[in-house]
């Protein structure tokens, strides 16, 4: 008898379940947010970006080899997006873009998917410095929480982020994650081996969803159908 999760036996699973998928639409203050899977033709969107906000951005992110004007430049766009799309296809992970009112703003990534007795990831996302504030990011980890605990057929999703961080530690506080713990040098970051908060939330915390959450309390709502 094959084990099974939340009535889906394992063997019975479609290769990469919850991935390409499109989700939204949640209205925030910054304006609409939806997620999409992320494509060859973002790129020219990707490095304007990530190559701007240089500084807001770096300090948070993993070290990483080579100068960061080469490593966000448009021709680095085509490997990483292979890259991802090839996790994606194997259903070891689910990359989706942030847009906001139909414009490139950020990413959004479920990676590290586990399935079997575990099924377990990580999500991890980045936001344009001029999106900041506008609620983007605690929308964007709303909607692929829930997308995650239904469709792509997941039980724990977490997340880590430096204690210095406090806008992120809001985004996922808000958006319905609980803090578990500390990890003590657990991540290189800009340099240095950095301390991380450790936060979680699993299937069972999930109720009506995320999403449905911030709009019961004011944070977001939903569009009117056109």
């Amino acid at each position: 008898m094959a084990s099974q999760v939340y009535g889906t036996p394992y063997g019975a699973e479609p290769r990469h379940p919850g991935w390409p998928a499109r989700l939204g639409p949640l209205d925030v203050a910054a304006g609409t947010v939806m997620l999409r899977p992320i494509r060859l033709r973002d790129g020219g969107d990707w490095s304007r970006i990530r190559l701007r906000d240089h500084t807001y951005l770096e300090r948070w992110e993993p070290t990483a080899a080579g100068p960061w004007s080469e490593r966000n430049a448009l021709w680095a766009w085509p490997s990483q997006w292979l890259s991802l799309r090839g996790l994606a296809r194997r259903g070891q992970c689910l990359p989706f873009v942030i847009t906001v009112d139909g414009a490139f703003a950020g990413q959004i990534t479920i990676g590290n998917v586990i399935r079997a007795s575990l099924r377990s990831a990580w999500v991890g996302y980045w936001v344009s410095s001029e999106l900041a504030g506008g609620g983007v990011a605690t929308a964007a980890v709303a909607l692929l929480a829930d997308h995650a605990f239904t469709s792509a057929g997941l039980h724990r999703l977490e997340a880590t982020v430096r204690p210095e961080n406090g806008a992120s530690v809001r985004v996922l506080t808000k958006a319905g994650f609980r803090q578990e713990g500390l990890f003590l040098r657990y991540l290189d970051v800009a340099g240095d081996w950095r301390d991380h908060l450790s936060f979680a939330v699993t299937a069972e915390e999930i109720g009506e969803g995320f999403a449905t959450r911030l709009v019961a309390g004011g944070l977001a709502t939903r569009p009117a159908p056109r």
